[in-house]
């Protein structure tokens, strides 16, 4: 048990959300968004080596990204506005194959995510003015870049686009293939 974080559990191996523990009065808040001995007591021993910051506007969707070669784990949180995060098993050997889980992490909540390494990850701003920001356990590499389309009628991920609207992807994102021509691509 750690005294500055809680972590829990999902149905999908190894990807945990996390509560920090947050000191706050008058003058705001304090909490530890990371401590490598707590988080590895928790089962993650990951070194991170690169951290991304991004900033979209209500609506706009990002994912589902992954690298082939070199996956990626990653720590993520929002601290402005809100988003709607996702990890996606895209492992075809793991018993939660095509399976995903979904939660809000917001600059209220202060929830973190992380998603391990192989797992397919995206996320829909829910706020104007969305700040985002994750660690990696390896660099981005756009050689190695792949991903899953959003809408993949085979996951069924459950955007909360009520109150949103059709979301805006990039064009790359919107020609990414479906979880099953992904793994036609890879022989498998």
């Amino acid at each position: 048990m750690s005294e500055h974080f809680t972590f829990h559990t999902t149905d999908l191996p190894g990807v945990q959300w996390i509560e920090p523990v947050v000191h706050g009065d008058e003058r705001g808040f304090f909490m530890e968004t990371y401590r490598a001995r707590d988080f590895a007591a928790a089962g993650i021993w990951d070194v991170f080596v690169q951290d991304n910051h991004s900033r979209s506007a209500r609506g706009i969707l990002r994912g589902l990204h992954l690298q082939k070669v070199h996956p990626q784990a990653k720590l993520v949180r929002c601290i402005a506005g809100a988003v709607w995060d996702v990890a996606v098993d895209v492992d075809p050997t793991s018993p939660m194959f095509g399976r995903w889980f979904g939660i809000e992490l917001s600059a209220v909540n202060r929830r973190q995510l992380y998603i391990p390494a192989g797992m397919a990850h995206g996320f829909l701003a829910l706020e104007d003015g969305t700040e985002f920001v994750y660690k990696c356990s390896t660099e981005y590499d756009p050689e190695d870049e792949a991903g899953i389309v959003w809408s993949d009628q085979q996951l069924h991920v459950g955007w909360p686009l009520q109150g949103v609207g059709t979301p805006v992807v990039s064009l790359r994102d919107a020609g990414l293939p479906t979880l099953t021509q992904y793994l036609k691509e890879r022989g498998q």
